[in-house]
């Protein structure tokens, strides 16, 4: 076999769709992620709630994956998943965890970091029986991280479940709500000067706004 390799030297693009200038953005963070959020929907993109959540699991090792964001207000992010998962595992030991948006047409990202802890069951509930039937029967059936016998073997769990009928959220199953400390915004520019915001939320419960070097 052949050795694998890869020279990615010459993939470049030069960012130059927008600026981020700390006089013109909000004071709340939160308020600029909405102002942000809300323009990557009118570019077009795909999925904008799409983020990449990092959690550290007992070993210290850090653990990345896509995931959806599902609901957001001043308080923090909400998602939902299995409570029994990798990063569900990664949370019950160390609740610090890192969301980052990358808006690629927009050339923007956002990195935000703080703690996470479950929200409410009613809150799940609520979210849960509001899914497609095939969402939640795969919620209840799908011993998410863990290794499985074959593809079949999930599918006929699948029938099963669904030809049940009713279906009931499993304990398992819910939402997690990330309180964010630091959020920054990053958006491309020329020349790798690109413009990035910190905003850190002091003793106070206020936004502190600080222009990071690119």
């Amino acid at each position: 076999m052949e050795p694998i390799e890869g020279n990615l030297h010459n993939m470049r693009e030069n960012y130059d769709s927008g600026t981020l200038d700390i006089h013109g953005v909000y004071p709340s963070a939160m308020q600029q992620f909405a102002f942000w959020f809300e323009a990557a929907g009118k570019a077009g993109i795909d999925e904008p709630n799409a983020m990449v959540l990092s959690t550290v699991d007992p070993s210290n090792k850090p653990t990345s994956r896509v995931v959806l964001l599902k609901e957001f207000d001043a308080s923090g992010f909400i998602f939902f998943t299995n409570y029994n998962s990798q990063k569900g595992k990664d949370l019950a030991h160390n609740p610090n965890a890192c969301l980052n948006f990358w808006w690629s047409k927009l050339e923007r990202q956002v990195r935000i970091s703080g703690t996470i802890e479950k929200i409410a069951e009613k809150e799940s509930d609520e979210y849960f029986y509001s899914r497609p039937i095939g969402s939640q029967a795969g919620a209840i059936i799908s011993p998410q991280s863990s290794v499985i016998e074959s593809r079949a073997w999930l599918e006929q769990r699948l029938i099963e479940v669904q030809l049940k009928g009713e279906l009931k959220r499993p304990e398992h199953w819910g939402g997690y709500k990330l309180t964010a400390t630091v959020i920054e915004f990053w958006q491309g520019r020329s020349n790798r000067l690109h413009d990035r915001l910190l905003y850190t939320k002091n003793e106070n419960e206020q936004w502190e706004i600080q222009r990071l070097a690119p």
